[in-house]
């Protein structure tokens, strides 16, 4: 039982950093370094599986009622909303996709993406990155609107707005440290997207995405662990039993960390969350350039 401590910091790190806008990635590469866990280990990338599937969980809870009074209101609200779903996941796959391709020419010659997440630079430069959009879209739109009544009660979002939102989540993906939450939301602001829509639509579209990251990590696992299509239950239970507290706890932490997210969201706070991913992408690159990591 000694790996509980550790999955249950690592789950409260994932659960808090992956629904904040403060990406969880960094944090997560970070806290398992401290901790000296292997994230290539077969016991490691199933627990990191089943930690997204605890914060997936938390969304769904979370926003469930919100979901039910404006995406399923009547059936044209709901035929409306999921051709927009549609739109911006498709955006996203497009945009992923290319972006794929050109790094695989250029700079991955063969080797997975998330060999990305060992670039603790790269990972740095994207946490920036993120950190600008978020602050300049917090201030830009409390500088506009101020308080924002629209955050209690929701409208439309448009083709435009909708696509728009796609196309920088396209961009999230393949950059561990580009915060997708933090991304989508700041682009759904700038785009004159009300708050509370626009967070609605952010995490709606995580939902989406989340099954399919997790089928890819499970392929991932099985590819490069051919050993465990094998393995018997007990094996199978031992790797599970660290992921089940995981999940548990990543789920708990999930709903925390939205309740924080859409109250500084409503309350104009949102750049906050940028000065902290400014504040972080600094500490990465102390940790690599002056402690080796």
């Amino acid at each position: 039982m000694s790996f509980v401590i550790p999955v249950i910091i690592l789950a409260i790190v994932q659960g808090l950093a992956e629904l904040l806008p403060v990406s969880s990635s960094a944090h997560v590469i970070v806290a398992e370094k401290f901790m000296g866990m292997d994230p290539g280990s077969s016991e490691n990338m199933l627990l990191l599986v089943m930690l997204h599937t605890g914060t997936m969980l938390a969304v769904i809870v979370y926003f469930w009622k919100g979901w039910k009074q404006t995406f399923f209101s009547s059936r044209q609200a709901s035929w409306r909303y999921a051709k927009m779903l549609v739109l911006a996941t498709a955006l996203t796959g497009v945009v992923f996709l290319a972006i794929k391709m050109a790094l695989d020419k250029l700079v991955l010659h063969g080797e997975r993406i998330e060999t990305l997440a060992r670039n603790l630079p790269l990972i740095a430069s994207a946490l920036a990155c993120a950190g600008v959009l978020i602050v300049y879209a917090g201030l830009r739109r409390a500088k506009t609107s101020g308080h924002d009544p629209s955050f209690i009660q929701s409208v439309d979002i448009s083709a435009k707005q909708s696509a728009s939102v796609g196309l920088i989540q396209g961009l999230c993906i393949p950059f561990r440290g580009f915060s997708r939450s933090g991304a989508t939301i700041s682009v759904g602001l700038l785009a004159s997207v009300p708050r509370r829509l626009a967070e609605e639509f952010s995490f709606a579209l995580a939902v989406i995405l989340t099954p399919a990251a997790i089928a890819m990590e499970l392929h991932n696992l099985v590819k490069d662990h051919p050993e465990l299509r094998s393995a018997g239950l007990g094996s199978i239970a031992h790797l599970l039993l660290p992921g089940m507290l995981g999940l548990v706890f990543s789920f708990l932490a999930g709903l925390v960390a939205l309740r924080w997210l859409s109250r500084w969201l409503e309350k104009g706070r949102w750049h906050y969350f940028g000065y902290y991913c400014l504040v972080a992408a600094a500490a990465v690159l102390v940790l690599h350039f002056g402690w080796g990591y």
